[in-house]
C-alpha cells in the first residue's frame, strides 16, 4: 500500500501560492493599523494572533474608534464564525490518529484559503501536511504586517495614503467576480451595502457605533440570505440492485 504524499514539505509548497498573496493583504493591513497610530509591535501581535483579515480589519477599526470590549469581542466573534464551521468541516477528513491538542492548535490557521486547500486532497489530511500548509500563511501574514507598519514612516504621505485603501480594493476584488456570477451572493452584497448607508446617512440609525452597525448588517444580512437561498440537501445515492 502506497504512503501518503500528504508531507509537512508538501504542505509549505502548497502554501506558498497562499503566503505571497497574504504579503500583499497584510502590508496594507500594517499600513493602516499605524497610521491609526498603533506602533509597530502592536500591529504585528494583532496579525500574528488573529491570522484573519477581515477580523483584523473590523477589530483594528473599532480599537481606532474607541470601541467598547463588548462591541470588538462581538464583531469579531460573528466575522470569524465561518473558520469554526470550517474547522468543523475539515475534522472530518483529518486522520483519526491526530491528537485533540494537534487538532486544537493546527484549528488556529485555518482560514478561506488554507481550508480550500486542505478540504481538496484526496488522502486524509495528517498533522506533519496541514502544519506545513498553515506555516508559510501565517509567516507570510506576519512578514507582511511587519513591513507595512513599518514601511508607514517611510514612505511619503500622499504614497501612504494610496496604500492606505488597498486593503478596501481587496475586499472589493473579492466580493464583485462571484456577485457577478450568482444572483444570491449579490443580493446579499446589495442588501449589505444598503443597511450600511441607512445607518450612515439616517437620523438615529447614524447615532450607532460602528462596531454594533457590523453586528447588526452582519446577523441581518446573514438571516435573510439563510431563509431566501437555502442550499438543498444532496439526494442520497442509490443503491445498487442485488446483494452482490
Amino acid at each position: 500500500m502506497e504512503q501518503t504524499a500528504l508531507t509537512f514539505r508538501k504542505g509549505l509548497k502548497d502554501g506558498m501560492p497562499i503566503c505571497l498573496g497574504y504579503l500583499s493583504v497584510s502590508f496594507a493591513f500594517g499600513i493602516m493599523a499605524t497610521q491609526g497610530g498603533l506602533p509597530v509591535w502592536v500591529a504585528l501581535l494583532i496579525s500574528m494572533t488573529n491570522l484573519t483579515s477581515a477580523g483584523q480589519v473590523a477589530g483594528t477599526q473599532l480599537i481606532l474608534a474607541g470601541g467598547t470590549y463588548v462591541e470588538i469581542a462581538v464583531t469579531t466573534f460573528i466575522i470569524n464564525i465561518r473558520y469554526m464551521l470550517m474547522s468543523l468541516s475539515l475534522s472530518q477528513k483529518v486522520e483519526s490518529r491526530m491528537t485533540n491538542l494537534e487538532r486544537w492548535v493546527l484549528a488556529f490557521g485555518i482560514t478561506d484559503e488554507i481550508f480550500a486547500v486542505a478540504i481538496q486532497q484526496k488522502e486524509e489530511v495528517n498533522a506533519k501536511y496541514l502544519s506545513g500548509l498553515v506555516i508559510t500563511p501565517y509567516v507570510g501574514w506576519a512578514l507582511g504586517t511587519l513591513l507595512g507598519a513599518t514601511a508607514t514612516g517611510l514612505l511619503p504621505d500622499s504614497l501612504r495614503n494610496a496604500l492606505g485603501i488597498a486593503i478596501y480594493g481587496m475586499f472589493i476584488a473579492i466580493i464583485i467576480p462571484p456577485a457577478c456570477k450568482a444572483k444570491p451572493i449579490a443580493m446579499v452584497v446589495l442588501l449589505a451595502t444598503v443597511l450600511s448607508c441607512c445607518f450612515k446617512w439616517l437620523p438615529i440609525l447614524n447615532q450607532i457605533s460602528s462596531g454594533w452597525v457590523i453586528i447588526i448588517c452582519a446577523v441581518v444580512v446573514s438571516a435573510y440570505a439563510a431563509a431566501r437561498y437555502p442550499i438543498d440537501d444532496e439526494p442520497a445515492p442509490e443503491k445498487a440492485g442485488g446483494t452482490g
